[in-house]
């Protein structure tokens, strides 16, 4: 790898460390090293931690510490699967079975098939297909063949973490767009809340009106009781809240953090509380239709941020 090279995937490597990331992703890279072709690919599902697990040829086992660096360093939250194939081109090389672990499968599938009254097919092929029931003898691996994986590894960094951000760069617009939603729904309320206050003041002097003869009324105790239960209907509070939780999660996308899933979900998490408490305290349907829609773009919100590494 010529240093041009080098700086290209050392920025590549730093540049992706600034985006925002899809949990899942997948990337590839392939070269060739003397008769050999080195191939590595990386896949990834959504995982509440980071587990990673290998399938690698018997003869680097020994290297799976060197590769598990290789691959925290760059690599995000999420389940991950890396494989790392060699072949030889065009190089007919001597096959065996592995005896040990044959019979030791053969007896298990045997049994298993015994207790559950299932018919066993095909068992040979079937165990012929497990991984290391077949192998070719393998040499040592030498430091130079060890130096061209570790570069197919970066690159395959490379392309996986390319990959994951495009994900995320399209997951960015959408959370941008429904986060944005609901600070809009949110100013849509401040007219609606000047009539709920009118229309609850009425409401209620009717009904005091229709039940109590006017002259035993206090209107004085009357206007009391109206601003006791206007201030346990009064929503500013969470207006305020709900703005400054929408300006934090929109701030946390501009963030440098690599990950930033989980803080995105416990900040669209106090969303939610502020929205289901307007909605409680709503008492106007014109305010219940705005707190519904809010919670729909919620809702897809927690669904994508779901996906974030």
């Amino acid at each position: 790898m010529t240093l041009l090279t080098k700086l290209k995937t050392i920025f590549a490597i730093h540049k992706f460390k600034y985006m925002l990331y899809s949990m899942t992703g997948f990337g590839n890279a392939r070269s060739s090293f003397g008769e050999k072709t080195i191939t590595v690919e990386i896949r990834s599902v959504n995982s509440k931690f980071t587990e990673i697990r290998y399938k690698l040829p018997l003869n680097y086992r020994d290297k799976e510490s060197e590769i598990r660096k290789l691959l925290n360093d760059d690599l995000n939250r999420g389940k991950i699967e890396f494989g790392l194939t060699i072949r030889q081109n065009d190089i007919e090389t001597e096959s065996r079975i592995n005896t040990a672990l044959f019979t030791k499968y053969f007896q298990e599938l045997s049994s298993l098939s015994k207790n559950l009254n299932i018919d066993t097919g095909d068992i040979m092929q079937t165990i012929m297909r497990i991984p290391n029931v077949i192998f070719t003898d393998e040499v040592n691996v030498d430091e130079s063949e060890w130096q061209a994986v570790s570069e197919v590894i970066k690159e395959a960094i490379i392309s996986f973490n390319k990959f994951r951000q495009d994900e995320g760069e399209a997951m960015e617009r959408d959370l941008r767009l429904r986060i944005n939603s609901i600070s809009e729904l949110l100013i849509e309320i401040d007219p609606h809340e000047i009539i709920r206050m009118t229309s609850f003041k009425e409401r209620l002097k009717k009904l005091l009106e229709d039940n109590i003869p006017s002259e035993v009324i206090d209107n004085a105790r009357f206007e009391q009781e109206v601003l006791y239960y206007l201030e346990k209907l009064d929503i500013n509070e969470e207006k305020v809240r709900l703005t400054q939780h929408c300006k934090y999660f929109l701030d946390e996308l501009d963030s440098s953090d690599v990950q930033k899933g989980r803080k995105l979900s416990f900040i669209s998490q106090e969303i939610g509380r502020e929205v289901n408490t307007i909605g409680a305290k709503a008492y106007s349907s014109s305010i219940q239709k705005l707190v519904v829609m809010m919670k729909d773009e919620l809702e897809k919100v927690k669904e994508q941020v779901a996906n974030l590494a």
